[in-house]
């Protein structure tokens, strides 16, 4: 079993939901993160003031998948998150020891 972590620019999040819900993908976790990669934040202009804005807002997506399923998902949300700009985002692979569904106490994939 894997867990995906998915780094997405806010206004693509409904997309990226939809189409994984296409592909049978229910069950994801949002997070509202701030961070910034190659493209090292950026400078505003406010009340005549000039700042520089390091942290840029994020979306991190976490999905726990069966080994199988994966890659599809992978695709998926690179089709759906992708603008073609800088700063759209990173997908991130780990593996997964152990699953428990605290209500039942499913373990594995029958708990996801």
């Amino acid at each position: 079993m894997k867990k995906i972590e998915a780094i997405i620019k806010p206004f693509k999040l409904d997309t990226v939901r939809e189409a994984l819900s296409e592909i049978g993908i229910a069950g994801l976790t949002v997070t509202e993160v701030k961070g910034f990669g190659r493209q090292k934040g950026h400078t505003e202009l406010y009340r005549g003031a000039e700042y520089v804005v390091d942290f840029l807002p994020k979306i991190k997506l976490e999905i726990a998948l069966p080994d199988e399923r994966v890659e599809v998902a992978i695709d998926t949300i690179c089709r759906a998150a992708n603008t073609g700009k800088i700063g759209d985002g990173k997908i991130f692979v780990l593996p997964v020891e152990e699953v428990v569904r605290i209500r039942t106490g499913e373990t594995g994939e029958a708990a996801v």
